[in-house]
């Protein structure tokens, strides 16, 4: 056995324990030599019907964003494939990318993960694997450092998250290559990871490899050990914040609208506090940005404004008025969210 093959196995194999052993699974492959790999690693063990014991069921999922031409045939390609290996059912699904306000890259991706989660709940599978590797997660790291991201987005994705389990974020994108070579497979490199008008093809092809020659082998690495650090730190943090927030928050008959103390929040380390205030925001249909959560808090000073701060998805904040019984020093008013869709 060719050792990429070997550790391939080892890291489905390990993903699956995380996710709680599901029995039956859905791969995400475009055909690409990442998801090829996966598949392959997978097949394996859907063959014998189990993994370690665990029983095993695998289908797979093409889709098709039907955004280049052909792009139906490299997935009607594939599927045969993944048919050959062994996995069944096998769904091409063809979906329709809707470029609302955000990039490219990421409609393709909303699209893409909605197919997925129906596909898996028309199939009862517990769990979709998709191919995203160490090199993946590093050129995530690297772009949210260029963009100011806070934690959560420098944590990464993770393993496991929910539905989605990523097997190969240990594994570096030569070790799908050589699992492709070793399996016999002819995998499909998709263009527009080279294409320069979209970051991330940018930071693959041109920033990573200017950092690993001019810093020396391990970048990658480090900024996927950088990942799984700030992970747990924000897994934590995120943690303790859901906690408050869900002990405070208050939900009047009103619709559209929350309460928070502000004294309590406001007694929160910077960390937790603008978490909590972003799952306010959040709930409402909001979107917490950085700028917009620092609006916020200045409402929890005494002699600041009491609002009202307008935060993106049509949520505004408000401080109430301290209660003229209110003794001095105690509660001088809680913070009102509203949605006004």
């Amino acid at each position: 056995m060719h050792p990429a093959v070997g550790r391939a196995r080892n890291a489905v194999k390990a993903a699956l324990e995380e996710a709680g052993w599901p029995s039956r699974v859905l791969v995400a492959c475009s055909g690409g030599p990442d998801s090829l790999a996966l598949a392959a690693a997978v097949a394996h063990f859907a063959r014998r019907g189990a993994v370690d014991g665990h029983p095993l069921e695998a289908g797979a999922v093409v889709v098709d964003h039907r955004l280049q031409e052909g792009s139906g045939e490299v997935a009607r390609t594939t599927a045969a494939v993944l048919g050959e290996l062994g996995l069944a059912p096998v769904q091409v699904v063809a979906v329709e990318v809707r470029f609302a306000g955000e990039g490219p890259e990421a409609a393709a991706r909303s699209a893409r993960l909605g197919a997925l989660e129906a596909e898996a709940a028309a199939w009862g599978a517990g769990a979709v694997l998709l191919g995203h590797t160490l090199d993946d997660q590093a050129e995530q790291v690297l772009l949210g450092l260029a963009r100011g991201s806070g934690p959560r987005s420098l944590g990464g994705m993770r393993t496991v998250r929910g539905l989605q389990v990523r097997p190969f974020l240990g594994l570096r994108r030569a070790d799908t290559l050589d699992v492709c070579r070793a399996e016999g497979l002819e995998p499909w490199f998709d263009p527009t990871n080279s294409d320069p008008r979209f970051m991330r093809s940018r930071v693959r092809v041109g920033i990573m490899p200017f950092l690993e020659a001019e810093l020396g082998p391990g970048v990658a690495e480090g900024l996927a050990r950088t990942a799984a650090i700030l992970g747990q730190d924000a897994d934590f943090l995120d943690a303790e914040a859901s906690r408050a927030y869900a002990e405070w928050v208050e939900r009047p008959a009103e619709p559209g609208t929350l309460l928070l103390p502000g004294e309590a929040v406001r007694s929160l380390p910077p960390a937790l506090r603008s978490r909590v205030l972003a799952l306010a925001v959040a709930e409402l249909g909001g979107q917490p940005t950085f700028e917009r959560l620092a609006a916020v808090e200045r409402l929890l000073e005494r002699r600041g404004s009491a609002g009202p701060v307008e935060v993106p998805g049509h949520v505004t904040v408000r401080r109430q008025p301290r209660r003229k019984d209110a003794p001095r020093g105690a509660e001088y008013g809680k913070l009102v969210f509203v949605s006004y869709r």
